[in-house]
């Protein structure tokens, strides 16, 4: 189980660029690394929108953003664009960054369970260490609880 003032699993995904992003690219930031269920569903729109509004805020504070789900490059790549969103999402198709993440596990909706990603998002400090763990994640007011406390 992760907590607080682990050494941060280390991961290489793609972007929707196509290029490759690993944590060791952040390393001298902080990084804030989300992970949300699906691109264009209403609750993970609110969680992207909500920290692109906030972004140049997060970046004054020295915070670097980057979103993980299962959804592919294309999707990804249309939903920055009709959000305008600021900030990388990698697609990780085979669940590796999710599960080593602990964001993949048994949910329940509507009575049923099924494995699939658990929202939520990690701070990880300049030298690699997870700082904080929101496992909680308001989607409308997430940079609040990233720079509010």
């Amino acid at each position: 189980m992760l907590k607080i003032g682990d050494k941060a699993p280390q991961f290489s995904g793609v972007d929707s660029e196509g290029k490759i992003l690993k944590l060791s690219d952040f390393r001298g930031s902080k990084l804030v690394l989300y992970f949300y269920p699906k691109d264009n569903t209403p609750g993970c729109t609110a969680q992207a929108c909500d920290l692109r509004d906030n972004y140049e805020r997060l970046l004054s504070l020295g915070y670097k953003v980057v979103g993980v789900s299962k959804d592919n490059m294309k999707s990804h790549k249309g939903f920055i664009e009709k959000f305008n969103l600021p900030f990388p999402l990698i697609s990780d198709e085979e669940a590796i960054i999710l599960k080593a993440y602990e964001a993949w596990g048994r949910k329940k909706f509507m009575g049923k369970e099924y494995d699939g990603i658990i929202r939520k998002t990690f701070v990880i400090d300049e030298t690699g260490v997870i700082s904080d763990i929101i496992e909680k994640v308001e989607t409308k007011a997430h940079s609040k609880q990233l720079i509010g406390k």
